[in-house]
């Protein structure tokens, strides 16, 4: 689907709680955002411009390619609209067509009917063909292209998905712990402190190293997917110079001589060594300091400096009152780090009475499909 001006309709999806991070994020990009919706951002962009939101974009889930948008209140609209989508321009005829679907206060409800039809409909396209006819012969034995129908309000949505695997899969991770934190919240986190590399940064909880790395990634301008492939990298209909272009792109923004050093701890020697494999795979082992520490020895002589971190979540019993003594812990570090932002993303709806303090702002989030709070702890900033 194109623009008047001939510019592609994307979408970036985003995790719910985070579309103004995603849009900010597209801005900065000097991207034309055209509205936010719940988990999408709509905005407008060249073949190039969707190469660079995937290698760049640093907190959406991933980047679509929107195809067509029509009413669709039967399944007779659905296959019309769907067939008159502009498929060839972008597949070809032995594409390998998988449909993934989802309904949502439409009358069209039935997805595995949503998915058939609409597969029809894109093979009928593909080879010329209409209603019986198009059952004959599709080979599919070209790339595979997912393709994703959308219904709200009887409102057919039709994307092409140019991410492949989720944008949060970074490429960086050996270890990721019993829960693991998505990279690309990790990420938000981040963003959302405030926090620059003037000002000093931990996270005394560090699993993984996720946040840690991060946040040195931020701090460094690197491009958190020029490491890996993306599914439109394999469309032909595409100009191959773009991926190189904006991989090109990307490493010419690196400021790699940035001098910060970010702490990264955790009292799991076994996790610390997994942060550090982790660190070394990033790219970012040099500013990225790893120590076995529990979380009452960490300190800094420091100011106006930033923790951000994912405490454990403990669904058991015993977890909890683990973590809510970890709770009380992190509430005596603020108390001794006066100057310090504190910011904790946690299931649990009860740490801010733990931690002893009111929080300055709550956001609700979800890691994976477990909802979360961001607690923020705001502290003065450097003058």
């Amino acid at each position: 689907m194109k623009t008047s001006g001939g510019s592609l309709v994307l979408e970036a999806a985003a995790t719910f709680g985070l579309e103004s991070v995603v849009r900010d994020e597209l801005l900065g990009l000097g991207l034309s955002v055209k509205s936010t919706m719940d988990r999408r951002v709509l905005f407008e962009g060249t073949a190039l411009d969707m190469a660079r939101c995937n290698i760049r974009l640093r907190t959406a889930d991933r980047v679509w390619l929107r195809i067509a948008d029509f009413p669709a209140s039967d399944f007779d609209d659905l296959y019309e609209g769907v067939r008159q989508a502009s498929w060839r321009e972008f597949l070809p005829r032995a594409a390998a067509v998988v449909v993934k679907a989802r309904s949502s206060r439409s009358r069209l409800a039935s997805v595995p009917t949503l998915q058939s039809v609409s597969k029809k409909a894109i093979i009928d396209a593909l080879l010329g063909a209409r209603g019986h006819q198009g059952r004959q012969r599709a080979e599919e034995s070209g790339p595979t292209y997912t393709v994703e129908v959308s219904l709200l309000r009887d409102r057919a949505t039709v994307c092409l998905d140019t991410s492949g695997a989720g944008l949060h899969k970074r490429g960086y991770r050996v270890e990721t712990g019993a829960a693991p934190l998505r990279e690309n919240l990790a990420a938000a986190l981040v963003l959302l402190s405030r926090w620059d590399p003037s000002r000093p940064f931990a996270d005394p909880l560090c699993g993984s190293g996720t946040i840690a790395i991060e946040a040195a990634l931020i701090a460094r301008g690197a491009a958190p997917g020029i490491r890996r492939r993306f599914a439109a990298e394999e469309w032909p209909a595409l100009p191959a110079r773009i991926w190189p272009d904006a991989r090109q792109e990307a490493h010419d923004a690196e400021h790699r001589e940035a001098a910060v050093t970010i702490e990264a701890s955790d009292k799991d020697p076994v996790m610390v060594d997994a942060a550090a494999q982790n660190a070394t795979k990033a790219g970012v082992s040099d500013c990225v300091r790893c120590r076995c520490a529990p979380l009452g020895a960490f300190q800094s002589e420091r100011r106006y400096g930033c923790i951000v971190t994912n405490p454990p979540y403990g669904e058991r019993l015993g977890e909890r009152q683990e973590v809510e003594a970890l709770s009380g812990e992190i509430g005596d570090l603020y108390r001794r780090l006066g100057t310090w932002s504190f910011f904790i993303l946690t299931a649990s709806t009860s740490f801010p009475r733990l931690f002893g303090r009111p929080f300055t702002k709550n956001r609700k989030l979800y890691n994976g499909n477990m909802q979360c709070y961001l607690y923020q702890w705001f502290g003065p900033l450097p003058r």
